[in-house]
């Protein structure tokens, strides 16, 4: 299953990938929506059969899951071979 993530939800005023604790959704073939949170999402991404982005048509890039040595794992974009930041620029919910 493929979805796009549409907007964020951060938990404090720092607004980073880490903080993001809420995801908003659309299924790419679907088109239904959902919301979930932090943890469900990350267990959601590392499953195989699964694919998240952000944006849509040449904008759109790829979400994988970051694990820090320190810290919970997160959410973030990886776009040419590098770690972006798309997902903090989402719309807030």
């Amino acid at each position: 299953m493929a979805i796009e993530i549409t907007h964020v939800r951060f938990g404090s005023t720092k607004k980073t990938e880490d903080e993001i604790v809420r995801f908003r959704w659309t299924n790419i073939t679907t088109g239904t929506t959902g919301d979930n949170d932090k943890r469900t999402m990350v267990a959601w991404v590392e499953k195989e059969e699964n694919s998240a982005f952000a944006g849509s048509g040449t904008d759109h890039v790829e979400v994988r899951v970051v694990r820090p040595r320190f810290g919970q794992p997160y959410l973030r974009t990886y776009a040419d071979g590098q770690w972006t930041n798309n997902l903090v620029n989402l719309p807030a919910f």
